[in-house]
């Protein structure tokens, strides 16, 4: 899979490799049990500091998408009940998105949004 980051972007790096590899997943362009770069390979195919794939790769382990094996590193893992509410948000946030596109709402509007209301539940 090519990932591509958007460096003028004011989304973070690793939200925006995290992202990708979960669309991956959405899109069936990755599957339970392929392999990632590892960390090292994936910063130097994206062109970015490793530290921040370990950032998302962590992330995504914590958030239940990836595993990490000591013989093949971070390996994609999602259990039935996780893609299917994955699955479930994509149709909705499709709709919602369409919805505010048509009023005007912009990419940047959005993703402010998106940040406030994942806010409120991190802890």
């Amino acid at each position: 899979m090519y990932f591509e980051i958007d460096f003028e972007s004011d989304e973070a790096i690793y939200r925006q490799l995290c992202r990708q590899i979960i669309m991956g997943i959405a899109t069936n362009t990755l599957h339970t049990g392929d392999s990632l770069p590892s960390v090292r390979d994936m910063a130097e195919e994206i062109g970015i500091n490793m530290h921040t794939v370990n950032k998302a790769y962590s992330i995504l382990k914590e958030e239940g998408f990836l595993a990490i094996d000591r013989r093949r590193g971070a390996v994609v893992y999602v259990d039935d009940e996780k893609m299917h509410a994955l699955e479930d948000l994509e149709k909705e946030l499709r709709i919602t998105l369409a919805r505010a596109s048509v009023r005007g709402v912009t990419r940047e509007e959005v993703h402010r949004l998106i940040d406030e209301i994942c806010g409120e539940y991190e802890t």
